[in-house]
């Protein structure tokens, strides 16, 4: 298992040369509205540059700048500053890249050939990294890759959080970036799908076959729905889930088997997705591992193969099979099957025990959500006298209400999926708590009724998705008024315009802010992906 070093977290502080523009022309305030993706009222306003525009199909030669959203490369075109997007580009490269649209006041570009790598450049121990849609930055630093998501949230709360560089440097508002120790094996869950149409790259197309040779099980080419990227192991996930993996691809495609890909055009075959879920038994410590087979029909006896050589390995203790008859691709099963051991597995986070089940949502990283949750835990400042109320939004499972219940007078959560509401309500149960509530709701529908059904919170925590609070939640929030607010984002663009809104407020509606920001602390979940957490603390005026 790689490990950061322990001197890891001094050379994070260090600056290098590329990023010593946080205000220069490659600032974020000129990246296109794509950039956000999740909502048109996380853009900036920007004129249309009336510089050259690149036409389509056109080659130039670019630097990459710095990395933007989704882990796309920056770069700008030489004596006009237009700028282009250019996925797998990374800081320092230099590099041919071929225009592919134009989006507005901004280009996107394939990149055709390196001229010269980028800045800390390392080989990507997966064999993968060069087509796998996951791991964009695997052959980046681990260090540089932090960095550059520390800059990213930097520029975003400046340019779209409308917060002034002084404000975030003499009041401390900015936090470094907490690093993630474990940098491979960190997925506790992870979700294969089965194709009938294997993805080649370029150079081998002429080597495809037919019939089974050209059946995959691993992960959606990345602009693919139809093609799948054929996989033998993952170093994101655990050891013993890459056993389970390499067993059925070893066996799978036996003809005697009678096993057949899903086909998303014609919508017949059996197999449709393998998920892996990784947890510990509470009492000894040692892993567990629950297998998922999500499949068109239920057809026990097609899997009983399977079953045979994955039961043989110890660390799995349950084989689920959900069935899932639409045409849609989707892993949630409208009925489930335990076909082996038991229904659920188990894991310890922050002194509770947690039960999974298939569907069930839990932080994927678990080692870095206890860092997470403990920066949550000292955000609310709850004064552990048992005399505070604390409104849990947008709360899953209950992972974070139950973590804080402990210390509160009672924890009211909400969220709109049921079956999360149902298993936050068996975790309360399982660990005794019984000064939580959850409720199932609509966070973006709320009327002038929501807030009649519990008492004023003190502390409000929000862990929206990644479009962030509704309009309509941030007016319940602002006349709310609770004493503190954590906001935990795993957006930082849309993020950053939340805290607009909750601190500065909206002018053209008539929304005036009444909170102060006193923190930001971003937080890496992900090693070699672009996804960033961030860890908000706001006060009342």
């Amino acid at each position: 298992m790689a490990t950061m070093p322990g001197h890891g977290l001094r050379h994070v502080t260090t600056m290098r040369p590329w990023l010593r523009t946080f205000r220069s022309s490659t600032s974020l305030a000129s990246l296109p509205s794509h950039f956000t993706e999740d909502s048109e009222q996380a853009q900036p306003k920007t004129d249309k540059p009336s510089s050259y525009f690149p036409k389509r199909g056109q080659t130039l030669e670019l630097v990459c700048e710095s990395l933007a959203f989704k882990g796309k490369g920056m770069c700008k075109v030489a004596d006009t500053g237009f700028v282009v997007m250019c996925d797998r580009a990374l800081p320092g490269e230099r590099f041919i890249g071929r225009v592919t649209r134009r989006k507005g006041n901004y280009a996107e570009v394939t990149k055709v050939k390196t001229i010269s790598p980028h800045w800390d450049f390392v080989d990507a121990p997966c064999e993968y990294a060069s087509y796998c849609g996951g791991c964009k930055t695997q052959n980046l630093s681990y260090e540089a890759q932090v960095k550059a998501k520390e800059h990213q949230v930097h520029e975003l709360i400046i340019h779209f959080g409308k917060f002034s560089q002084t404000e975030l440097e003499s009041q401390s508002i900015m936090k470094p970036i907490v690093p993630c120790e474990i940098q491979f094996h960190y997925r506790n869950k992870m979700e294969f799908s089965f194709g009938s149409q294997k993805w080649l790259p370029r150079e081998s197309l002429m080597d495809r076959q037919d019939g089974s040779d050209n059946y995959a099980l691993g992960l959606h080419a990345p602009g693919f729905f139809d093609k799948v990227l054929n996989v033998d192991k993952c170093l994101l996930q655990s050891e013993p889930a890459n056993m389970v993996l390499a067993a059925v691809q070893d066996c799978w495609r036996d003809p005697q088997l009678g096993l057949s890909p899903y086909n998303v055009y014609s919508h017949v075959g059996f197999l449709k997705h393998l998920m892996l879920r990784t947890g510990r038994n509470v009492k000894t410590g040692i892993p567990e591992l629950m297998v998922n087979f999500v499949t068109s029909s239920y057809k026990p006896e097609l899997l009983q193969p399977l079953l045979g050589k994955i039961s043989a390995i110890p660390e799995v203790v349950s084989i689920m099979n959900n069935v899932n008859t639409s045409v849609g691709n989707t892993s949630l099963g409208e009925m489930e099957y335990t076909l082996y051991g038991k229904s659920s597995i188990t894991e310890n986070l922050r002194g509770l025990t947690f039960q999974i089940s298939a569907n069930s949502f839990f932080q994927t990283n678990t080692h870095q959500a206890e860092v997470l949750y403990k920066l949550i835990e000292d955000c609310a400042g709850l004064r552990g006298d048992g005399s505070e109320v604390v409104l849990d939004l947008f709360c899953g499972t209950g992972t974070i209400g139950l973590t804080l219940a402990r210390r509160a007078k009672h924890v009211y959560g909400y969220e709109i999926i049921p079956q999360a509401i149902a298993d936050a309500c068996l975790n309360a149960k399982l660990n005794a708590i019984q000064n939580a509530t959850f409720i199932q709701g609509d966070l973006n529908k709320i009327d002038e009724s929501f807030g009649n059904n519990f008492p004023k919170p003190d502390i409000v925590i929000s862990d929206p998705n990644r479009p962030g609070m509704h309009m309509k939640l941030i007016r319940f929030l602002l006349k709310l008024k609770a004493q503190r607010i954590v906001y935990v984002s795993c957006n930082p663009a849309t993020c950053a315009r939340d805290l607009d809104y909750l601190c500065h407020g909206v002018t053209e509606k008539g929304i005036e802010g009444c909170y102060k920001l006193k923190s930001i602390q971003p937080v890496d979940m992900f090693p070699h992906t672009p996804h960033i957490e961030c860890v908000c603390l706001l006060e009342l005026s």
